[in-house]
This record gives C-alpha cells, structure tokens and sequence, in this order.
C-alpha cells in the first residue's frame, strides 16, 4: 500500500487519493478525536515510513515533542507482502518508553498485521497504547482506536505516488551538483571559515 509504485503498473481506477493538504486535514481530524477521548499523549511512535508523515503531523497537532519511529516492512512491492511484519534496524529505545502513554500512528491498517505487531511491542513498555490511522480497511486484524477514513479501495499516498528518484533523474543530477559545488567551498568540512 505505501511502497513507491514501479513505472508502467497499472493501478485500479477506483482508489482513494490522498493530497498533502488532505493529510493535513486528517492529522487535524485524528489529532481532535485524540483529544476529546481524554488520552493524554506522551509519545508519538510513527511506523515508518508510511507512518512518517501522518506521525510528524499528529505530534505537531497534538503538542507532542516526544516522537519516536519503528521501522517495520511487510510490504515489499504493489500489493506483495512478506508472511509477517519484520521489525527493522535502527530500533527504537523502548526502556525510554516505561509508563508512557504512547499513541502508534500509520498510514493504514490494511492487514492490520504491522500495526498489531507494533501496539504489542509498545505495550511490553508503555503504561498505555493506542492506535491512529488514516486509513482502515474492513479485513484489518485490529481495530485502530483512531480512523480518519474507512475503505477497501487502493489507496494512493503522496508520499510514494512517484516513482524513486534514481541517480540519473534531474533531480538527482541537480543535487549531485549542488552537493560537490558545497564540498568545493572553502570551509567546507572543515569548519574553518574562509578567508574575507
């Protein structure tokens, strides 16, 4: 669901289509119902990476400068997926966590596996977890405490709309330029200042 989409796959024509102003209102609309459900947030844990986005956007909206991420994959490609999540390095440092009140935010809760597997992890830790996506679907093994929007339509994130940047894209070309044109000036890892 938030793997990048190869060129030249052929996407289902009906899908939900999420904006970067939309997730702003979704971040907004779940960070409300957080709020007047009386759950007081210590932590935000996002599941990367598609939980990044919406994750950063719930801290900011929520007041919430302790955030913190779990890397797990289960997807591997468009609608491919491992038997089960697998949790990714770096880690998190779950003994910070003791009696925190942690909210676990992701992009979706399709099989709902991944978020299952990182709410059990946080509550080895945490006093209290609970759950918040922006998306759930109806075959989702759990059920998130917190949902912005339910479907089982294809979902596209903006996040991982376009394909991956190579190394021969003008973007790519571009930053390379700009990265060896920063090296060459004097200073430059260094830290010395140049000479006036």
């Amino acid at each position: 669901m938030t793997d990048e989409t190869p060129e030249g796959t052929d996407l289902p024509s009906d899908r939900e289509v999420l904006t970067w102003e939309l997730l702003g209102e979704a971040t907004r609309h779940l960070a409300q119902a957080v709020v007047d459900s009386g759950f007081a947030v210590d932590v935000v844990v996002a599941v990367a990476r598609g939980g990044l986005p919406a994750g950063g956007a719930m801290a900011y909206a929520l007041g919430t400068k302790a955030v913190g991420t779990l890397n797990v994959e289960f997807y591997t490609g468009v609608d491919q997926r491992l038997a089960a999540p697998a949790v990714l390095p770096p880690l998190l440092d779950t003994d910070a966590l003791t009696g925190l009140h942690a909210l676990v935010v992701d992009d979706v809760a399709d099989t709902g596996e991944t978020l299952a597997l990182v709410r059990d992890l946080m509550a080895q830790h945490c006093a209290q977890v609970r759950t918040a996506v922006l998306y759930a679907k109806s075959r989702s093994v759990i059920e998130p405490d917190y949902v912005w929007r339910r479907t089982d339509r294809w979902i596209t994130f903006p996040w991982s709309a376009l394909p991956v940047v190579s190394g021969d894209t003008p973007v790519a070309r571009a930053v390379e330029a700009d990265t060896v044109a920063l090296a060459a000036e004097p200073g430059a890892d260094t830290g010395e200042q140049p000479e006036a």
